[in-house]
């Protein structure tokens, strides 16, 4: 048995500890562990629908991308670069939200939709056939007042989520390259319209500012060590939980012991008392430990595949790893994301520069395109440079050379004879740095025999 499904085993086993009210400071070191790994989609998706929510003004608002994410973008891990985003921030507690989209002429387009249990679902996708025309699509939850899932007429599609709040983000691929047909697709994807069925139906508008929220972190460390215990009420009381699914009963079975449970209600004075620092410790242990086997090609290879699904389609460990890697990401019928590793086998570091090269036959099997992108290990964020410059691809800029191949240089200064559209600067000190491949439509039959390239080190 591979390391990978040991340490799983022995924290499924873990999972199973006693459901009485225990003292916090009786809990191993083990059973803390089991708490973080069974928590942290949780915790990393509060984390980035919240932040979202507060940059673009709070829930039932739409924000949409006039310009690729650059180094300021401090929101998610590992953000693209190759596709503008609008970010939809959905409250259905007191009104199911309708998107009303219209055709997008992007030749890539998807919508994708969580909460903070962190299942991926693309109601609507390019590769299914979908933006060839507007579309009104409704969004609701079991506990959304009010409505009973029933069509409602003028509205194309209903979609049932498992969490009151949620970010509906959709990918759009730019055109970048072509000045007419970017500005077309900016002005469809500002076209984006959400309204409250209420609003729809001609109803006065439901408030929806009677909800506090617990603070978020600058990173999910910090909701660990300053209030996970409230964190956790608040999700699992807005979350839909199944008692068939074990993810979902052995979740609520690791809580259980702090006292949170479906229902009821954070009282910070007589909540259970935790050693945020033991928790926060244990967190960035198991960070980097997932983050350290979602990087290994062979890991990735076998378990890439199976990442960002719908609930009752993923594991435990794969929700903790595309946890780990970076929120809201994509099945693998819209996109795969290897990584790119060095030939040495070492980490790559700013101290260093770097070629990756693939001849014509080694690029990417992408249907619709593909990209480059890189990224600080630490944080997943990207690498800061006055040309803001953070990925090669079609819309963040690339050249092939005269034979269909490319090399692409992670370099402090532009080696010479370099296109400047496939130099990808660093600063010159001690950090490690990693390189992520974004594949969108890949051919899925061509991806089981290609093999990512590798990085070589050159000074």
């Amino acid at each position: 048995m591979k390391p990978f499904f040991k340490t799983f085993a022995v924290l499924l086993t873990a999972s199973l500890i006693s459901a009485t009210a225990v003292s916090a400071a009786e809990l191993t070191d083990k059973e803390i562990e089991n708490i973080v790994r069974r928590s942290y989609q949780y915790v990393a998706m509060y984390n980035v629908n919240n932040k979202f929510a507060l940059k673009q003004g709070g829930w039932n608002t739409v924000v949409a991308d006039t310009k690729l994410k650059d180094h300021t973008m401090r929101d998610i891990a590992r953000p693209n670069n190759d596709t503008l985003y609008i970010a939809c921030m959905l409250d259905l507690r007191k009104d199911p939200v309708i998107l009303d989209i219209p055709a997008f002429d992007s030749k890539y387009v998807s919508l994708m939709v969580t909460g903070y249990d962190h299942y991926v679902n693309v109601p609507m996708s390019v590769t299914t056939g979908d933006f060839k025309k507007p579309e009104k699509v409704l969004f609701y939850t079991a506990r959304t007042k009010g409505y009973d899932g029933s069509p409602v007429k003028g509205v194309d599609r209903t979609f049932e989520m498992t969490g009151d709040f949620v970010s509906a983000i959709f990918r759009v691929m730019p055109h970048a390259n072509e000045k007419a047909l970017f500005k077309k697709i900016i002005g469809q994807m500002q076209s984006v319209k959400l309204i409250t069925l209420s609003e729809f139906q001609g109803k006065p508008v439901k408030a929806i500012d009677d909800v506090t929220f617990p603070n978020v972190g600058k990173s999910d460390f910090d909701v660990y060590e300053n209030n996970f215990l409230e964190v956790m009420q608040f999700v699992v009381n807005c979350t839909t939980f199944d008692s068939k699914n074990e993810v979902d009963t052995a979740f609520l079975a690791a809580l259980k012991p702090l006292g949170v449970e479906p229902g009821k209600t954070f009282d910070r004075n007589k909540a259970v008392g935790i050693d945020g620092k033991r928790f926060r410790s244990i967190a960035e242990k198991v960070q980097k430990s997932e983050f350290a086997l979602a990087m290994d090609p062979a890991v990735n290879a076998e378990h890439g595949l199976s990442l960002f699904k719908t609930k009752g389609k993923i594991t435990q460990k794969l929700l903790l790893m595309q946890s780990v890697i970076g929120p809201i990401g994509l099945p693998a019928t819209e996109a795969v994301y290897p990584p790119v590793a060095t030939k040495d086998g070492q980490p790559m570091n700013e101290q260093h520069d770097y070629v990756i090269r693939m001849t014509k036959d080694q690029l990417p099997p992408a249907k619709a395109f593909w990209s480059m992108t890189l990224y600080d290990s630490a944080n997943g964020f990207f690498i800061p440079n006055d040309r803001k410059k953070y990925s090669v691809g079609e819309n963040g800029g690339m050249k092939l050379n005269a034979d269909g191949s490319i090399d692409v240089y992670v370099a402090a200064e532009k080696p010479k004879s370099v296109p400047d559209e496939n130099w990808l600067p660093i600063n010159r000190k001690d950090e490690n740095l990693d390189v992520i491949l974004r594949i969108y439509m890949p051919d899925l039959e061509k991806f089981k025999t290609w093999n990512a390239p590798k990085a070589e080190k050159i000074k």
